[in-house]
């Protein structure tokens, strides 16, 4: 199989993600969307949060327009609600809760009503009859008429004043007079005055589609004859009512709402019993983390009401109830602006693309897979796996483009083929042990690796073997399953020549990938380091330093607590913070991040260094590299124990000579083998600006001698008679390099720039 074939945009495969099942599964453990707990235990479903959040920025006007909304007497039910929201505000915890009913009312009075018309509705056909005086009854009747059914409303009292009155007799003379003047602008026909009797009802009933009463005028005048039937979510009758007799203000309002749903569903010939979805208060699920909520008491509400500036100042102590955990710790997130559950339905969608553009594909690739969100998320909502699993389907359905990865792809090919070791130790054909250092550590801190096997082999029994090469977590990451499997197949055949022994790792991402690839559990260097002390001349270090731990260290409270221990054995002094253990975030390396997006993995590593006073230690080679490359001072805890300072981080070409500078020299000197080096008869000078560019633009000094080769051999060069500069290129695999240099007399080709693309370049010849 060609592992680094291009995708062909002709290719129509498609394979689904997850089930519909699986999708909904996983989108319900994100608890982002859930009300805030006041929102919640509203059974009108007042967003109070919102409405502390208008008020908050002096926007009364538009907190009163949701009281509006929610309620045809909106300052009935501020005045007279018995306030659930309040009683479960999360500040209650730590002092004392938001007030949120003071709020609403300085919503009413500071706030400007709504103007204009609004839209135009039709009146409906079948018309509605409410009999009673009660809020029941007069919220009822102003809900049936916002739903445009002509509305004939019965009541006792004389006049609408009235009417608001014997309903909420605890409003002032003020705002009764302005519910009143409410009523009175609404399309109700008010029959004032009517004696509210059974002949009146029995006389009248039959004249309208829907009728509703006052659960007491039921009870007085049908007493102990009012069927199952005849409730409030009637299927046969259209009689509409209360639950109870003397209901609260909330309950009163609530009902009204229920019973015009009751009405619409009776008027299309529904079952008013189903289907309505959900309705009242309700649990949220919500996780809001009160550690850092700062106690605070309540702004005093004077008789007269809050002022603009108290209002505001109340609204303030609000801690805007919402579960951002993952959000909070995650740069990937972040930079998304989108919570887990929101992402995962657009990752799915992308996915399910079988013609067009897969826009999300570099989100994707993005992620680190590091798995902090599913330790944060209260539900262990697990992003990683979604973008995990999404990579594999694209890569096995040639969505995702090669280029992502296949750079850090080809580096794992080279530290499995040029740079492979596998060898057991002198003396031996069988090993009771095996080293495996990783690809990183031979890369970044080849001459620790070297000493850390020498010291191995010269204190453990039974024999040290060596395996110097990948894991396979890239193509892991990657989502490319065929070169994992292929890794796989290599690693566990060269542990069983060496007659299967027990591995020792050097990186915690190698530790975790071959238990899981191997099946047997894989100790770490540090373990052995604790069990058999540090060897003679390890560096001390007394200055405080911050442990970094890796991402795959989290949930693993051994490796931590080990390698703990051996940074005290150190003389570290370790200073704790917030973000590591299992709250650890991501260098920038996992996940192959920092090949694909640069920018986030520089963040990432940054997010990681938050205290700049301090240098940091890690046990991960990649972080340590990463840091370096940000500018931090950091250092892998092998470079104190082995007294093998690795530097300044290496450049990618760099890291490639170090993989085969450490295999020649263990090969030399360990087991006594020749090498032979073979150098190009012409040399190439790289200056030092040139080199970052190569970095930068991931361009190897082996594909700098490869374009020069070919141009040496015979190949062709465009010459700027202007500048001198030549200019060659060459194709390799996907990729055509590009190169600017000059050759003097002698053979030296000096390199003065580089760039790649991955375009085929064909030339046209016309005769």
């Amino acid at each position: 199989m060609d592992h680094f074939k291009e995708r062909s945009t002709r290719d129509y495969f498609q394979k689904k993600l997850y089930s519909l099942e699986g999708l909904l599964e996983r989108e319900n453990r994100c608890i982002y969307e859930e009300p805030a707990f006041c929102h919640a235990a509203c059974p009108l479903g007042l967003d109070a949060k919102k409405l502390i959040g208008f008020a908050e920025k002096g926007n009364f006007s538009e907190a009163r327009a949701m009281l509006e909304h929610i309620a045809p007497f909106p300052r009935i039910l501020v005045y007279g609600c018995e306030a659930p929201c309040e009683k479960v505000c999360r500040m209650n915890e730590v002092g004392e809760g938001i007030d949120i009913p003071a709020l609403e009312r300085a919503a009413m009075n500071l706030g400007s009503p709504k103007t204009g018309r609004g839209m135009l509705k039709f009146k409906k056909k079948q018309k509605a009859a409410v009999f009673g005086s009660d809020l029941f009854s007069l919220s009822l009747a102003a809900e049936l008429a916002r739903k445009s059914y002509p509305v004939s409303f019965y009541v006792s009292q004389a006049d609408a004043v009235s009417l608001i009155k014997d309903c909420a007799p605890f409003l002032s003379k003020d705002d009764l007079a302005k519910e009143a003047t409410r009523l009175e602008a609404m399309d109700i026909k008010i029959i004032y005055s009517c004696k509210l009797t059974k002949e009146l009802f029995e006389s009248e009933k039959e004249d309208f589609d829907i009728i509703a009463a006052a659960r007491s005028f039921l009870n007085a005048y049908f007493p102990g004859d009012i069927p199952d039937s005849r409730t409030l979510l009637s299927p046969v009758s259209k009689l509409l009512s209360s639950q109870n007799s003397d209901p609260g203000v909330l309950e009163a309002v609530f009902d009204a709402r229920r019973a015009g749903v009751s009405a619409d569903r009776i008027a299309q010939g529904l079952d008013p019993g189903s289907s309505r979805g959900e309705e009242g208060a309700r649990e949220s699920r919500l996780f809001t983390d009160m550690s850092e909520a700062v106690p605070s008491k309540r702004v005093p509400e004077p008789q007269e009401g809050y002022t603009r500036e108290a209002a505001m100042e109340e609204a303030a102590r609000c801690i805007r109830c919402k579960c951002e955990e993952c959000i909070k710790h995650c740069v990937f997130l972040q930079e998304t602006g989108k919570y887990p559950r929101l992402l995962t339905r657009e990752i799915y969608n992308n996915v399910d693309i079988i013609m067009g553009d897969h826009l999300m594909n570099k989100t994707i690739n993005s992620c680190s897979l590091c798995g902090q969100c599913t330790f944060t998320c209260p539900n262990g909502y697990d992003m990683a796996e979604i973008c995990r699993d999404a990579r594999e389907n694209m890569v096995s359905t040639t969505k995702m483009a090669l280029a992502y990865h296949e750079f850090a792809l080809l580096d794992m090919l080279f530290s499995n083929d040029e740079a492979f070791l596998a060898k057991p130790q002198s003396g031996y054909e069988e090993c009771k042990y095996v080293f495996f250092p990783g690809c990183q550590a031979g890369a970044i801190a080849p001459e620790a690796v070297f000493k850390a096997y020498s010291d191995l082999t010269g204190r453990l029994e039974g024999g040290v073997g060596l395996i110097n090469g990948c894991c396979g977590a890239i193509a892991k990451w990657a989502g490319r399953t065929a070169i994992y499997e292929e890794c796989e197949e290599l690693l566990k055949s060269e542990l069983k020549k060496l007659g299967k022994p027990k591995i020792i790792a050097a990186c915690p991402t190698c530790k975790k990938t071959l238990e899981e690839m191997i099946g047997a559990e894989v100790k770490g260097i540090w373990d052995i380091l604790n069990e058999k002390g540090l060897p003679e001349g390890a560096l001390e270090y007394d200055r405080p330093l911050i442990m970094h731990d890796s991402c795959s260290a989290r949930g693993d409270s051994e490796m931590q607590t080990a390698i703990r221990k051996l940074a005290d054995s150190l003389g570290c002094t370790l200073k704790e913070v917030p973000y590591n253990g299992d709250m650890t975030e991501c260098c920038g390396y996992g996940g192959l991040v920092s090949y694909v997006n640069k920018d986030l993995a520089s963040k990432m590593a940054q997010s990681c260094t938050k205290d700049e006073d301090v240098p940091y230690i890690s046990y991960c080679m990649a972080c340590r590299d990463r840091f370096a490359r940000e500018g931090r001072e950091s250092m892998h805890v092998l470079e104190l124990v082995y007294a093998a300072p690795a530097g300044n981080p290496p450049d990618i070409s760099e890291k490639r000579k170090n993989r085969l500078n450490l295999k020649r020299k263990l090969l030399e000197e360990v087991w006594n083998e020749e090498v032979i080096v073979v150098n190009p008869e012409y040399k190439i000078v790289i200056p030092e600006d040139v080199s970052e560019i190569l970095d930068e633009r991931m361009i190897l000094e082996e594909d700098v001698y490869d374009v020069i080769g070919a141009y040496h051999a015979g190949g062709s060069a465009v010459c700027d008679e202007k500048s001198g500069l030549l200019t060659s290129s060459l194709r390799k695999g996907n990729v055509t390099f590009w190169l600017n240099f000059t050759e003097d007399e002698t053979g030296v080709y000096t390199i003065k720039g580089a760039y790649s693309h991955r375009m085929k370049v064909r030339t046209r010849y016309e005769v």
